[in-house]
């Protein structure tokens, strides 16, 4: 049996402020921490109702808890979920976390309070939440940017690259046609380095969201050879890609593009033999991988590939071949995506690049093979002088659309707006493709713009949607057979090519 000397000892050494009232309310001890906290002594207190230690406006209400603590008495924290706040004898306010113990004295129930200032917690709590949520609007600040600089960034060089390739159809004079050349090798290359940029800028912010999914390896691998087989051919480079019909779940935009980076790198760095890209099962795991017979990496220089603007074997402030980005975004996909990329190199010898995907479920070779002829039919010849209605608010890469296509043969109309795409619509019954930007003026879409046209022509006209974003909406529009998407800045062979993708038979 412990001594009440030693309870009270126990009592006043302890490092909250304690209090003991009886089932009245009334204060019965109080121990030398109240005075820290409240500024009263503890004899002051003693006598008095508990409530005397709360804001007026809570002591009718706390008379109410009292009684229902006293019609259930056990130990529990006090006002669980609700903000207390305490008052201090010189009538100063603060928020307090306080503890109930029932006590028990020769047959009556008394309640130990045990109260603690939170203060520094509560404003750290409260510094916390405003951190984050400036970071929110600093994020979504971000994406509104990053959206808007997609678009105006990439306007001028859709002009470009569009009436760059209709002079290369009109041009007829040596010197003019080496000129409209390196313009275009000039223009690639601002594209490329536009598009990387932005690719990082989306990934530092967090405006790109995985959604992953089971796909078929060979799909991406067809892609990858129809865009790079041509680039390897000219540098007398041979493209190796191997049949891949095994199934893996992730992103597979995001990682078409994570393979896109590494063939690139492999390409430009090989100067002789060839470049592969091929596929291993393990368990649970398929295993991508891109060789090449190219220079290699020396082993202390492996750590540093993943650097921004690092290029193998490139000294300081010489002519480059690229921007050393490309391998910086790859990395960044491969966390994003929760993967696993290794690599081996042996200077002078090449390097193998290995991309680990989670498996997919299993379905038969057959199928996966049948997919992937699907996909690559070629398109039907085009009818003589298809119609094309074109919808862009930028008048310059309106007129320079319209100028391809007339120059290739094509029927053009063109529309500025929403309002303008119907009337054109109810005008020409005979469209066959509408080609039109994703962001419009006053807030109008492509997507607005495709229901508007199609409810007018009654049929799912085919659609070539140029844009960079990559909403849920923009998700949504993938799984339409009759549209196309594609990002500005692109060629004027791309263009031309997805619309004749469409085209009726």
């Amino acid at each position: 049996m412990l001594s009440s000397e030693l309870v009270r000892s126990a009592l006043e050494s302890a490092p909250d402020a304690m209090v003991i009232a009886d089932a009245t309310g009334i204060i019965v001890f109080a121990n030398q921490q109240v005075t820290a906290l409240f500024g009263y002594a503890p004899w002051e207190l003693t006598g008095q109702k508990v409530e005397c230690l709360l804001p007026e406006r809570f002591r009718s209400r706390h008379v109410g808890h009292r009684e229902g603590f006293n019609g259930e008495v056990r130990v529990r924290p006090m006002g669980a979920g609700l903000d207390l706040f305490a008052r201090r004898r010189d009538g100063t306010e603060f928020p307090v976390e306080i503890s109930l113990s029932p006590i028990s004295d020769d047959g009556r129930v008394l309640v130990a309070a045990a109260i603690r200032d939170v203060t520094e917690r509560k404003r750290i709590e409260a510094e916390l939440v405003a951190a984050r949520e400036s970071a929110d609007r600093a994020n979504q600040a971000k994406s509104r940017f990053l959206a808007t600089a997609s678009h105006d960034l990439r306007q001028p060089l859709q002009t470009l690259a569009l009436l760059n390739g209709t002079l290369r159809r009109t041009v007829r004079d040596v010197d003019a046609t080496e000129a409209v050349v390196r313009q275009e090798h000039a223009i690639a290359a601002m594209s490329r380095l536009l598009n990387t940029l932005l690719d990082i800028s989306k990934l530092e912010s967090g405006a790109i969201k995985p959604e992953p999914t089971d796909f078929v390896v060979e799909t991406l691998f067809e892609e990858l050879r129809e865009e790079f087989a041509g680039l390897a051919s000219d540098k007398g480079l041979e493209l190796r890609v191997e049949t891949c019909n095994d199934r893996a779940h992730s992103d597979p935009s995001l990682v078409e593009q994570i393979l896109r980076n590494l063939l690139a790198n492999a390409i430009k760095y090989t100067h002789v033999g060839h470049v592969s890209i091929r596929c291993q099962r393990d368990v649970g795991v398929i295993r991508v991988q891109v060789l090449d017979t190219g220079i290699g990496i020396a082993p202390d220089q492996l750590p540093l590939i993943y650097d921004e603007f690092y290029q193998a074997g490139v000294p300081a402030n010489s002519v480059r071949e690229g921007y050393g980005l490309g391998l910086s975004i790859v990395q960044r996909l491969v966390r994003l995506l929760e993967l696993r990329l290794g690599v081996e190199s042996e200077l002078g010898k090449g390097s193998t690049f290995s991309l680990d995907l989670p498996a997919g479920m299993e379905r038969t070779r057959a199928a996966a093979t049948r997919a992937a002829k699907t996909r690559l039919e070629p398109a039907a010849p085009p009818r003589p002088s298809p119609h094309v209605l074109i919808v862009e608010d930028d008048p310059a890469v309106l007129d320079a659309t319209r100028m391809l296509f007339r120059v290739e043969g094509f029927r053009a109309s063109v529309a500025a707006s929403l309002a303008e795409a119907a009337q054109k619509s109810a005008e020409h019954a005979d469209i066959n493709v509408l080609v039109t930007d994703y962001h419009l003026a006053d807030g109008e879409t492509g997507t607005d713009v495709i229901g508007a046209v199609r409810k007018i022509l009654g049929r799912d006209v085919g659609v070539v949607l140029v844009t960079g974003d990559t909403s849920a909406a923009m998700k949504d529009l993938q799984h339409d057979e009759r549209v196309r998407m594609t990002s500005k800045p692109l060629r004027a062979e791309e263009l031309l090519a997805l619309v004749r993708s469409l085209l009726p038979s």
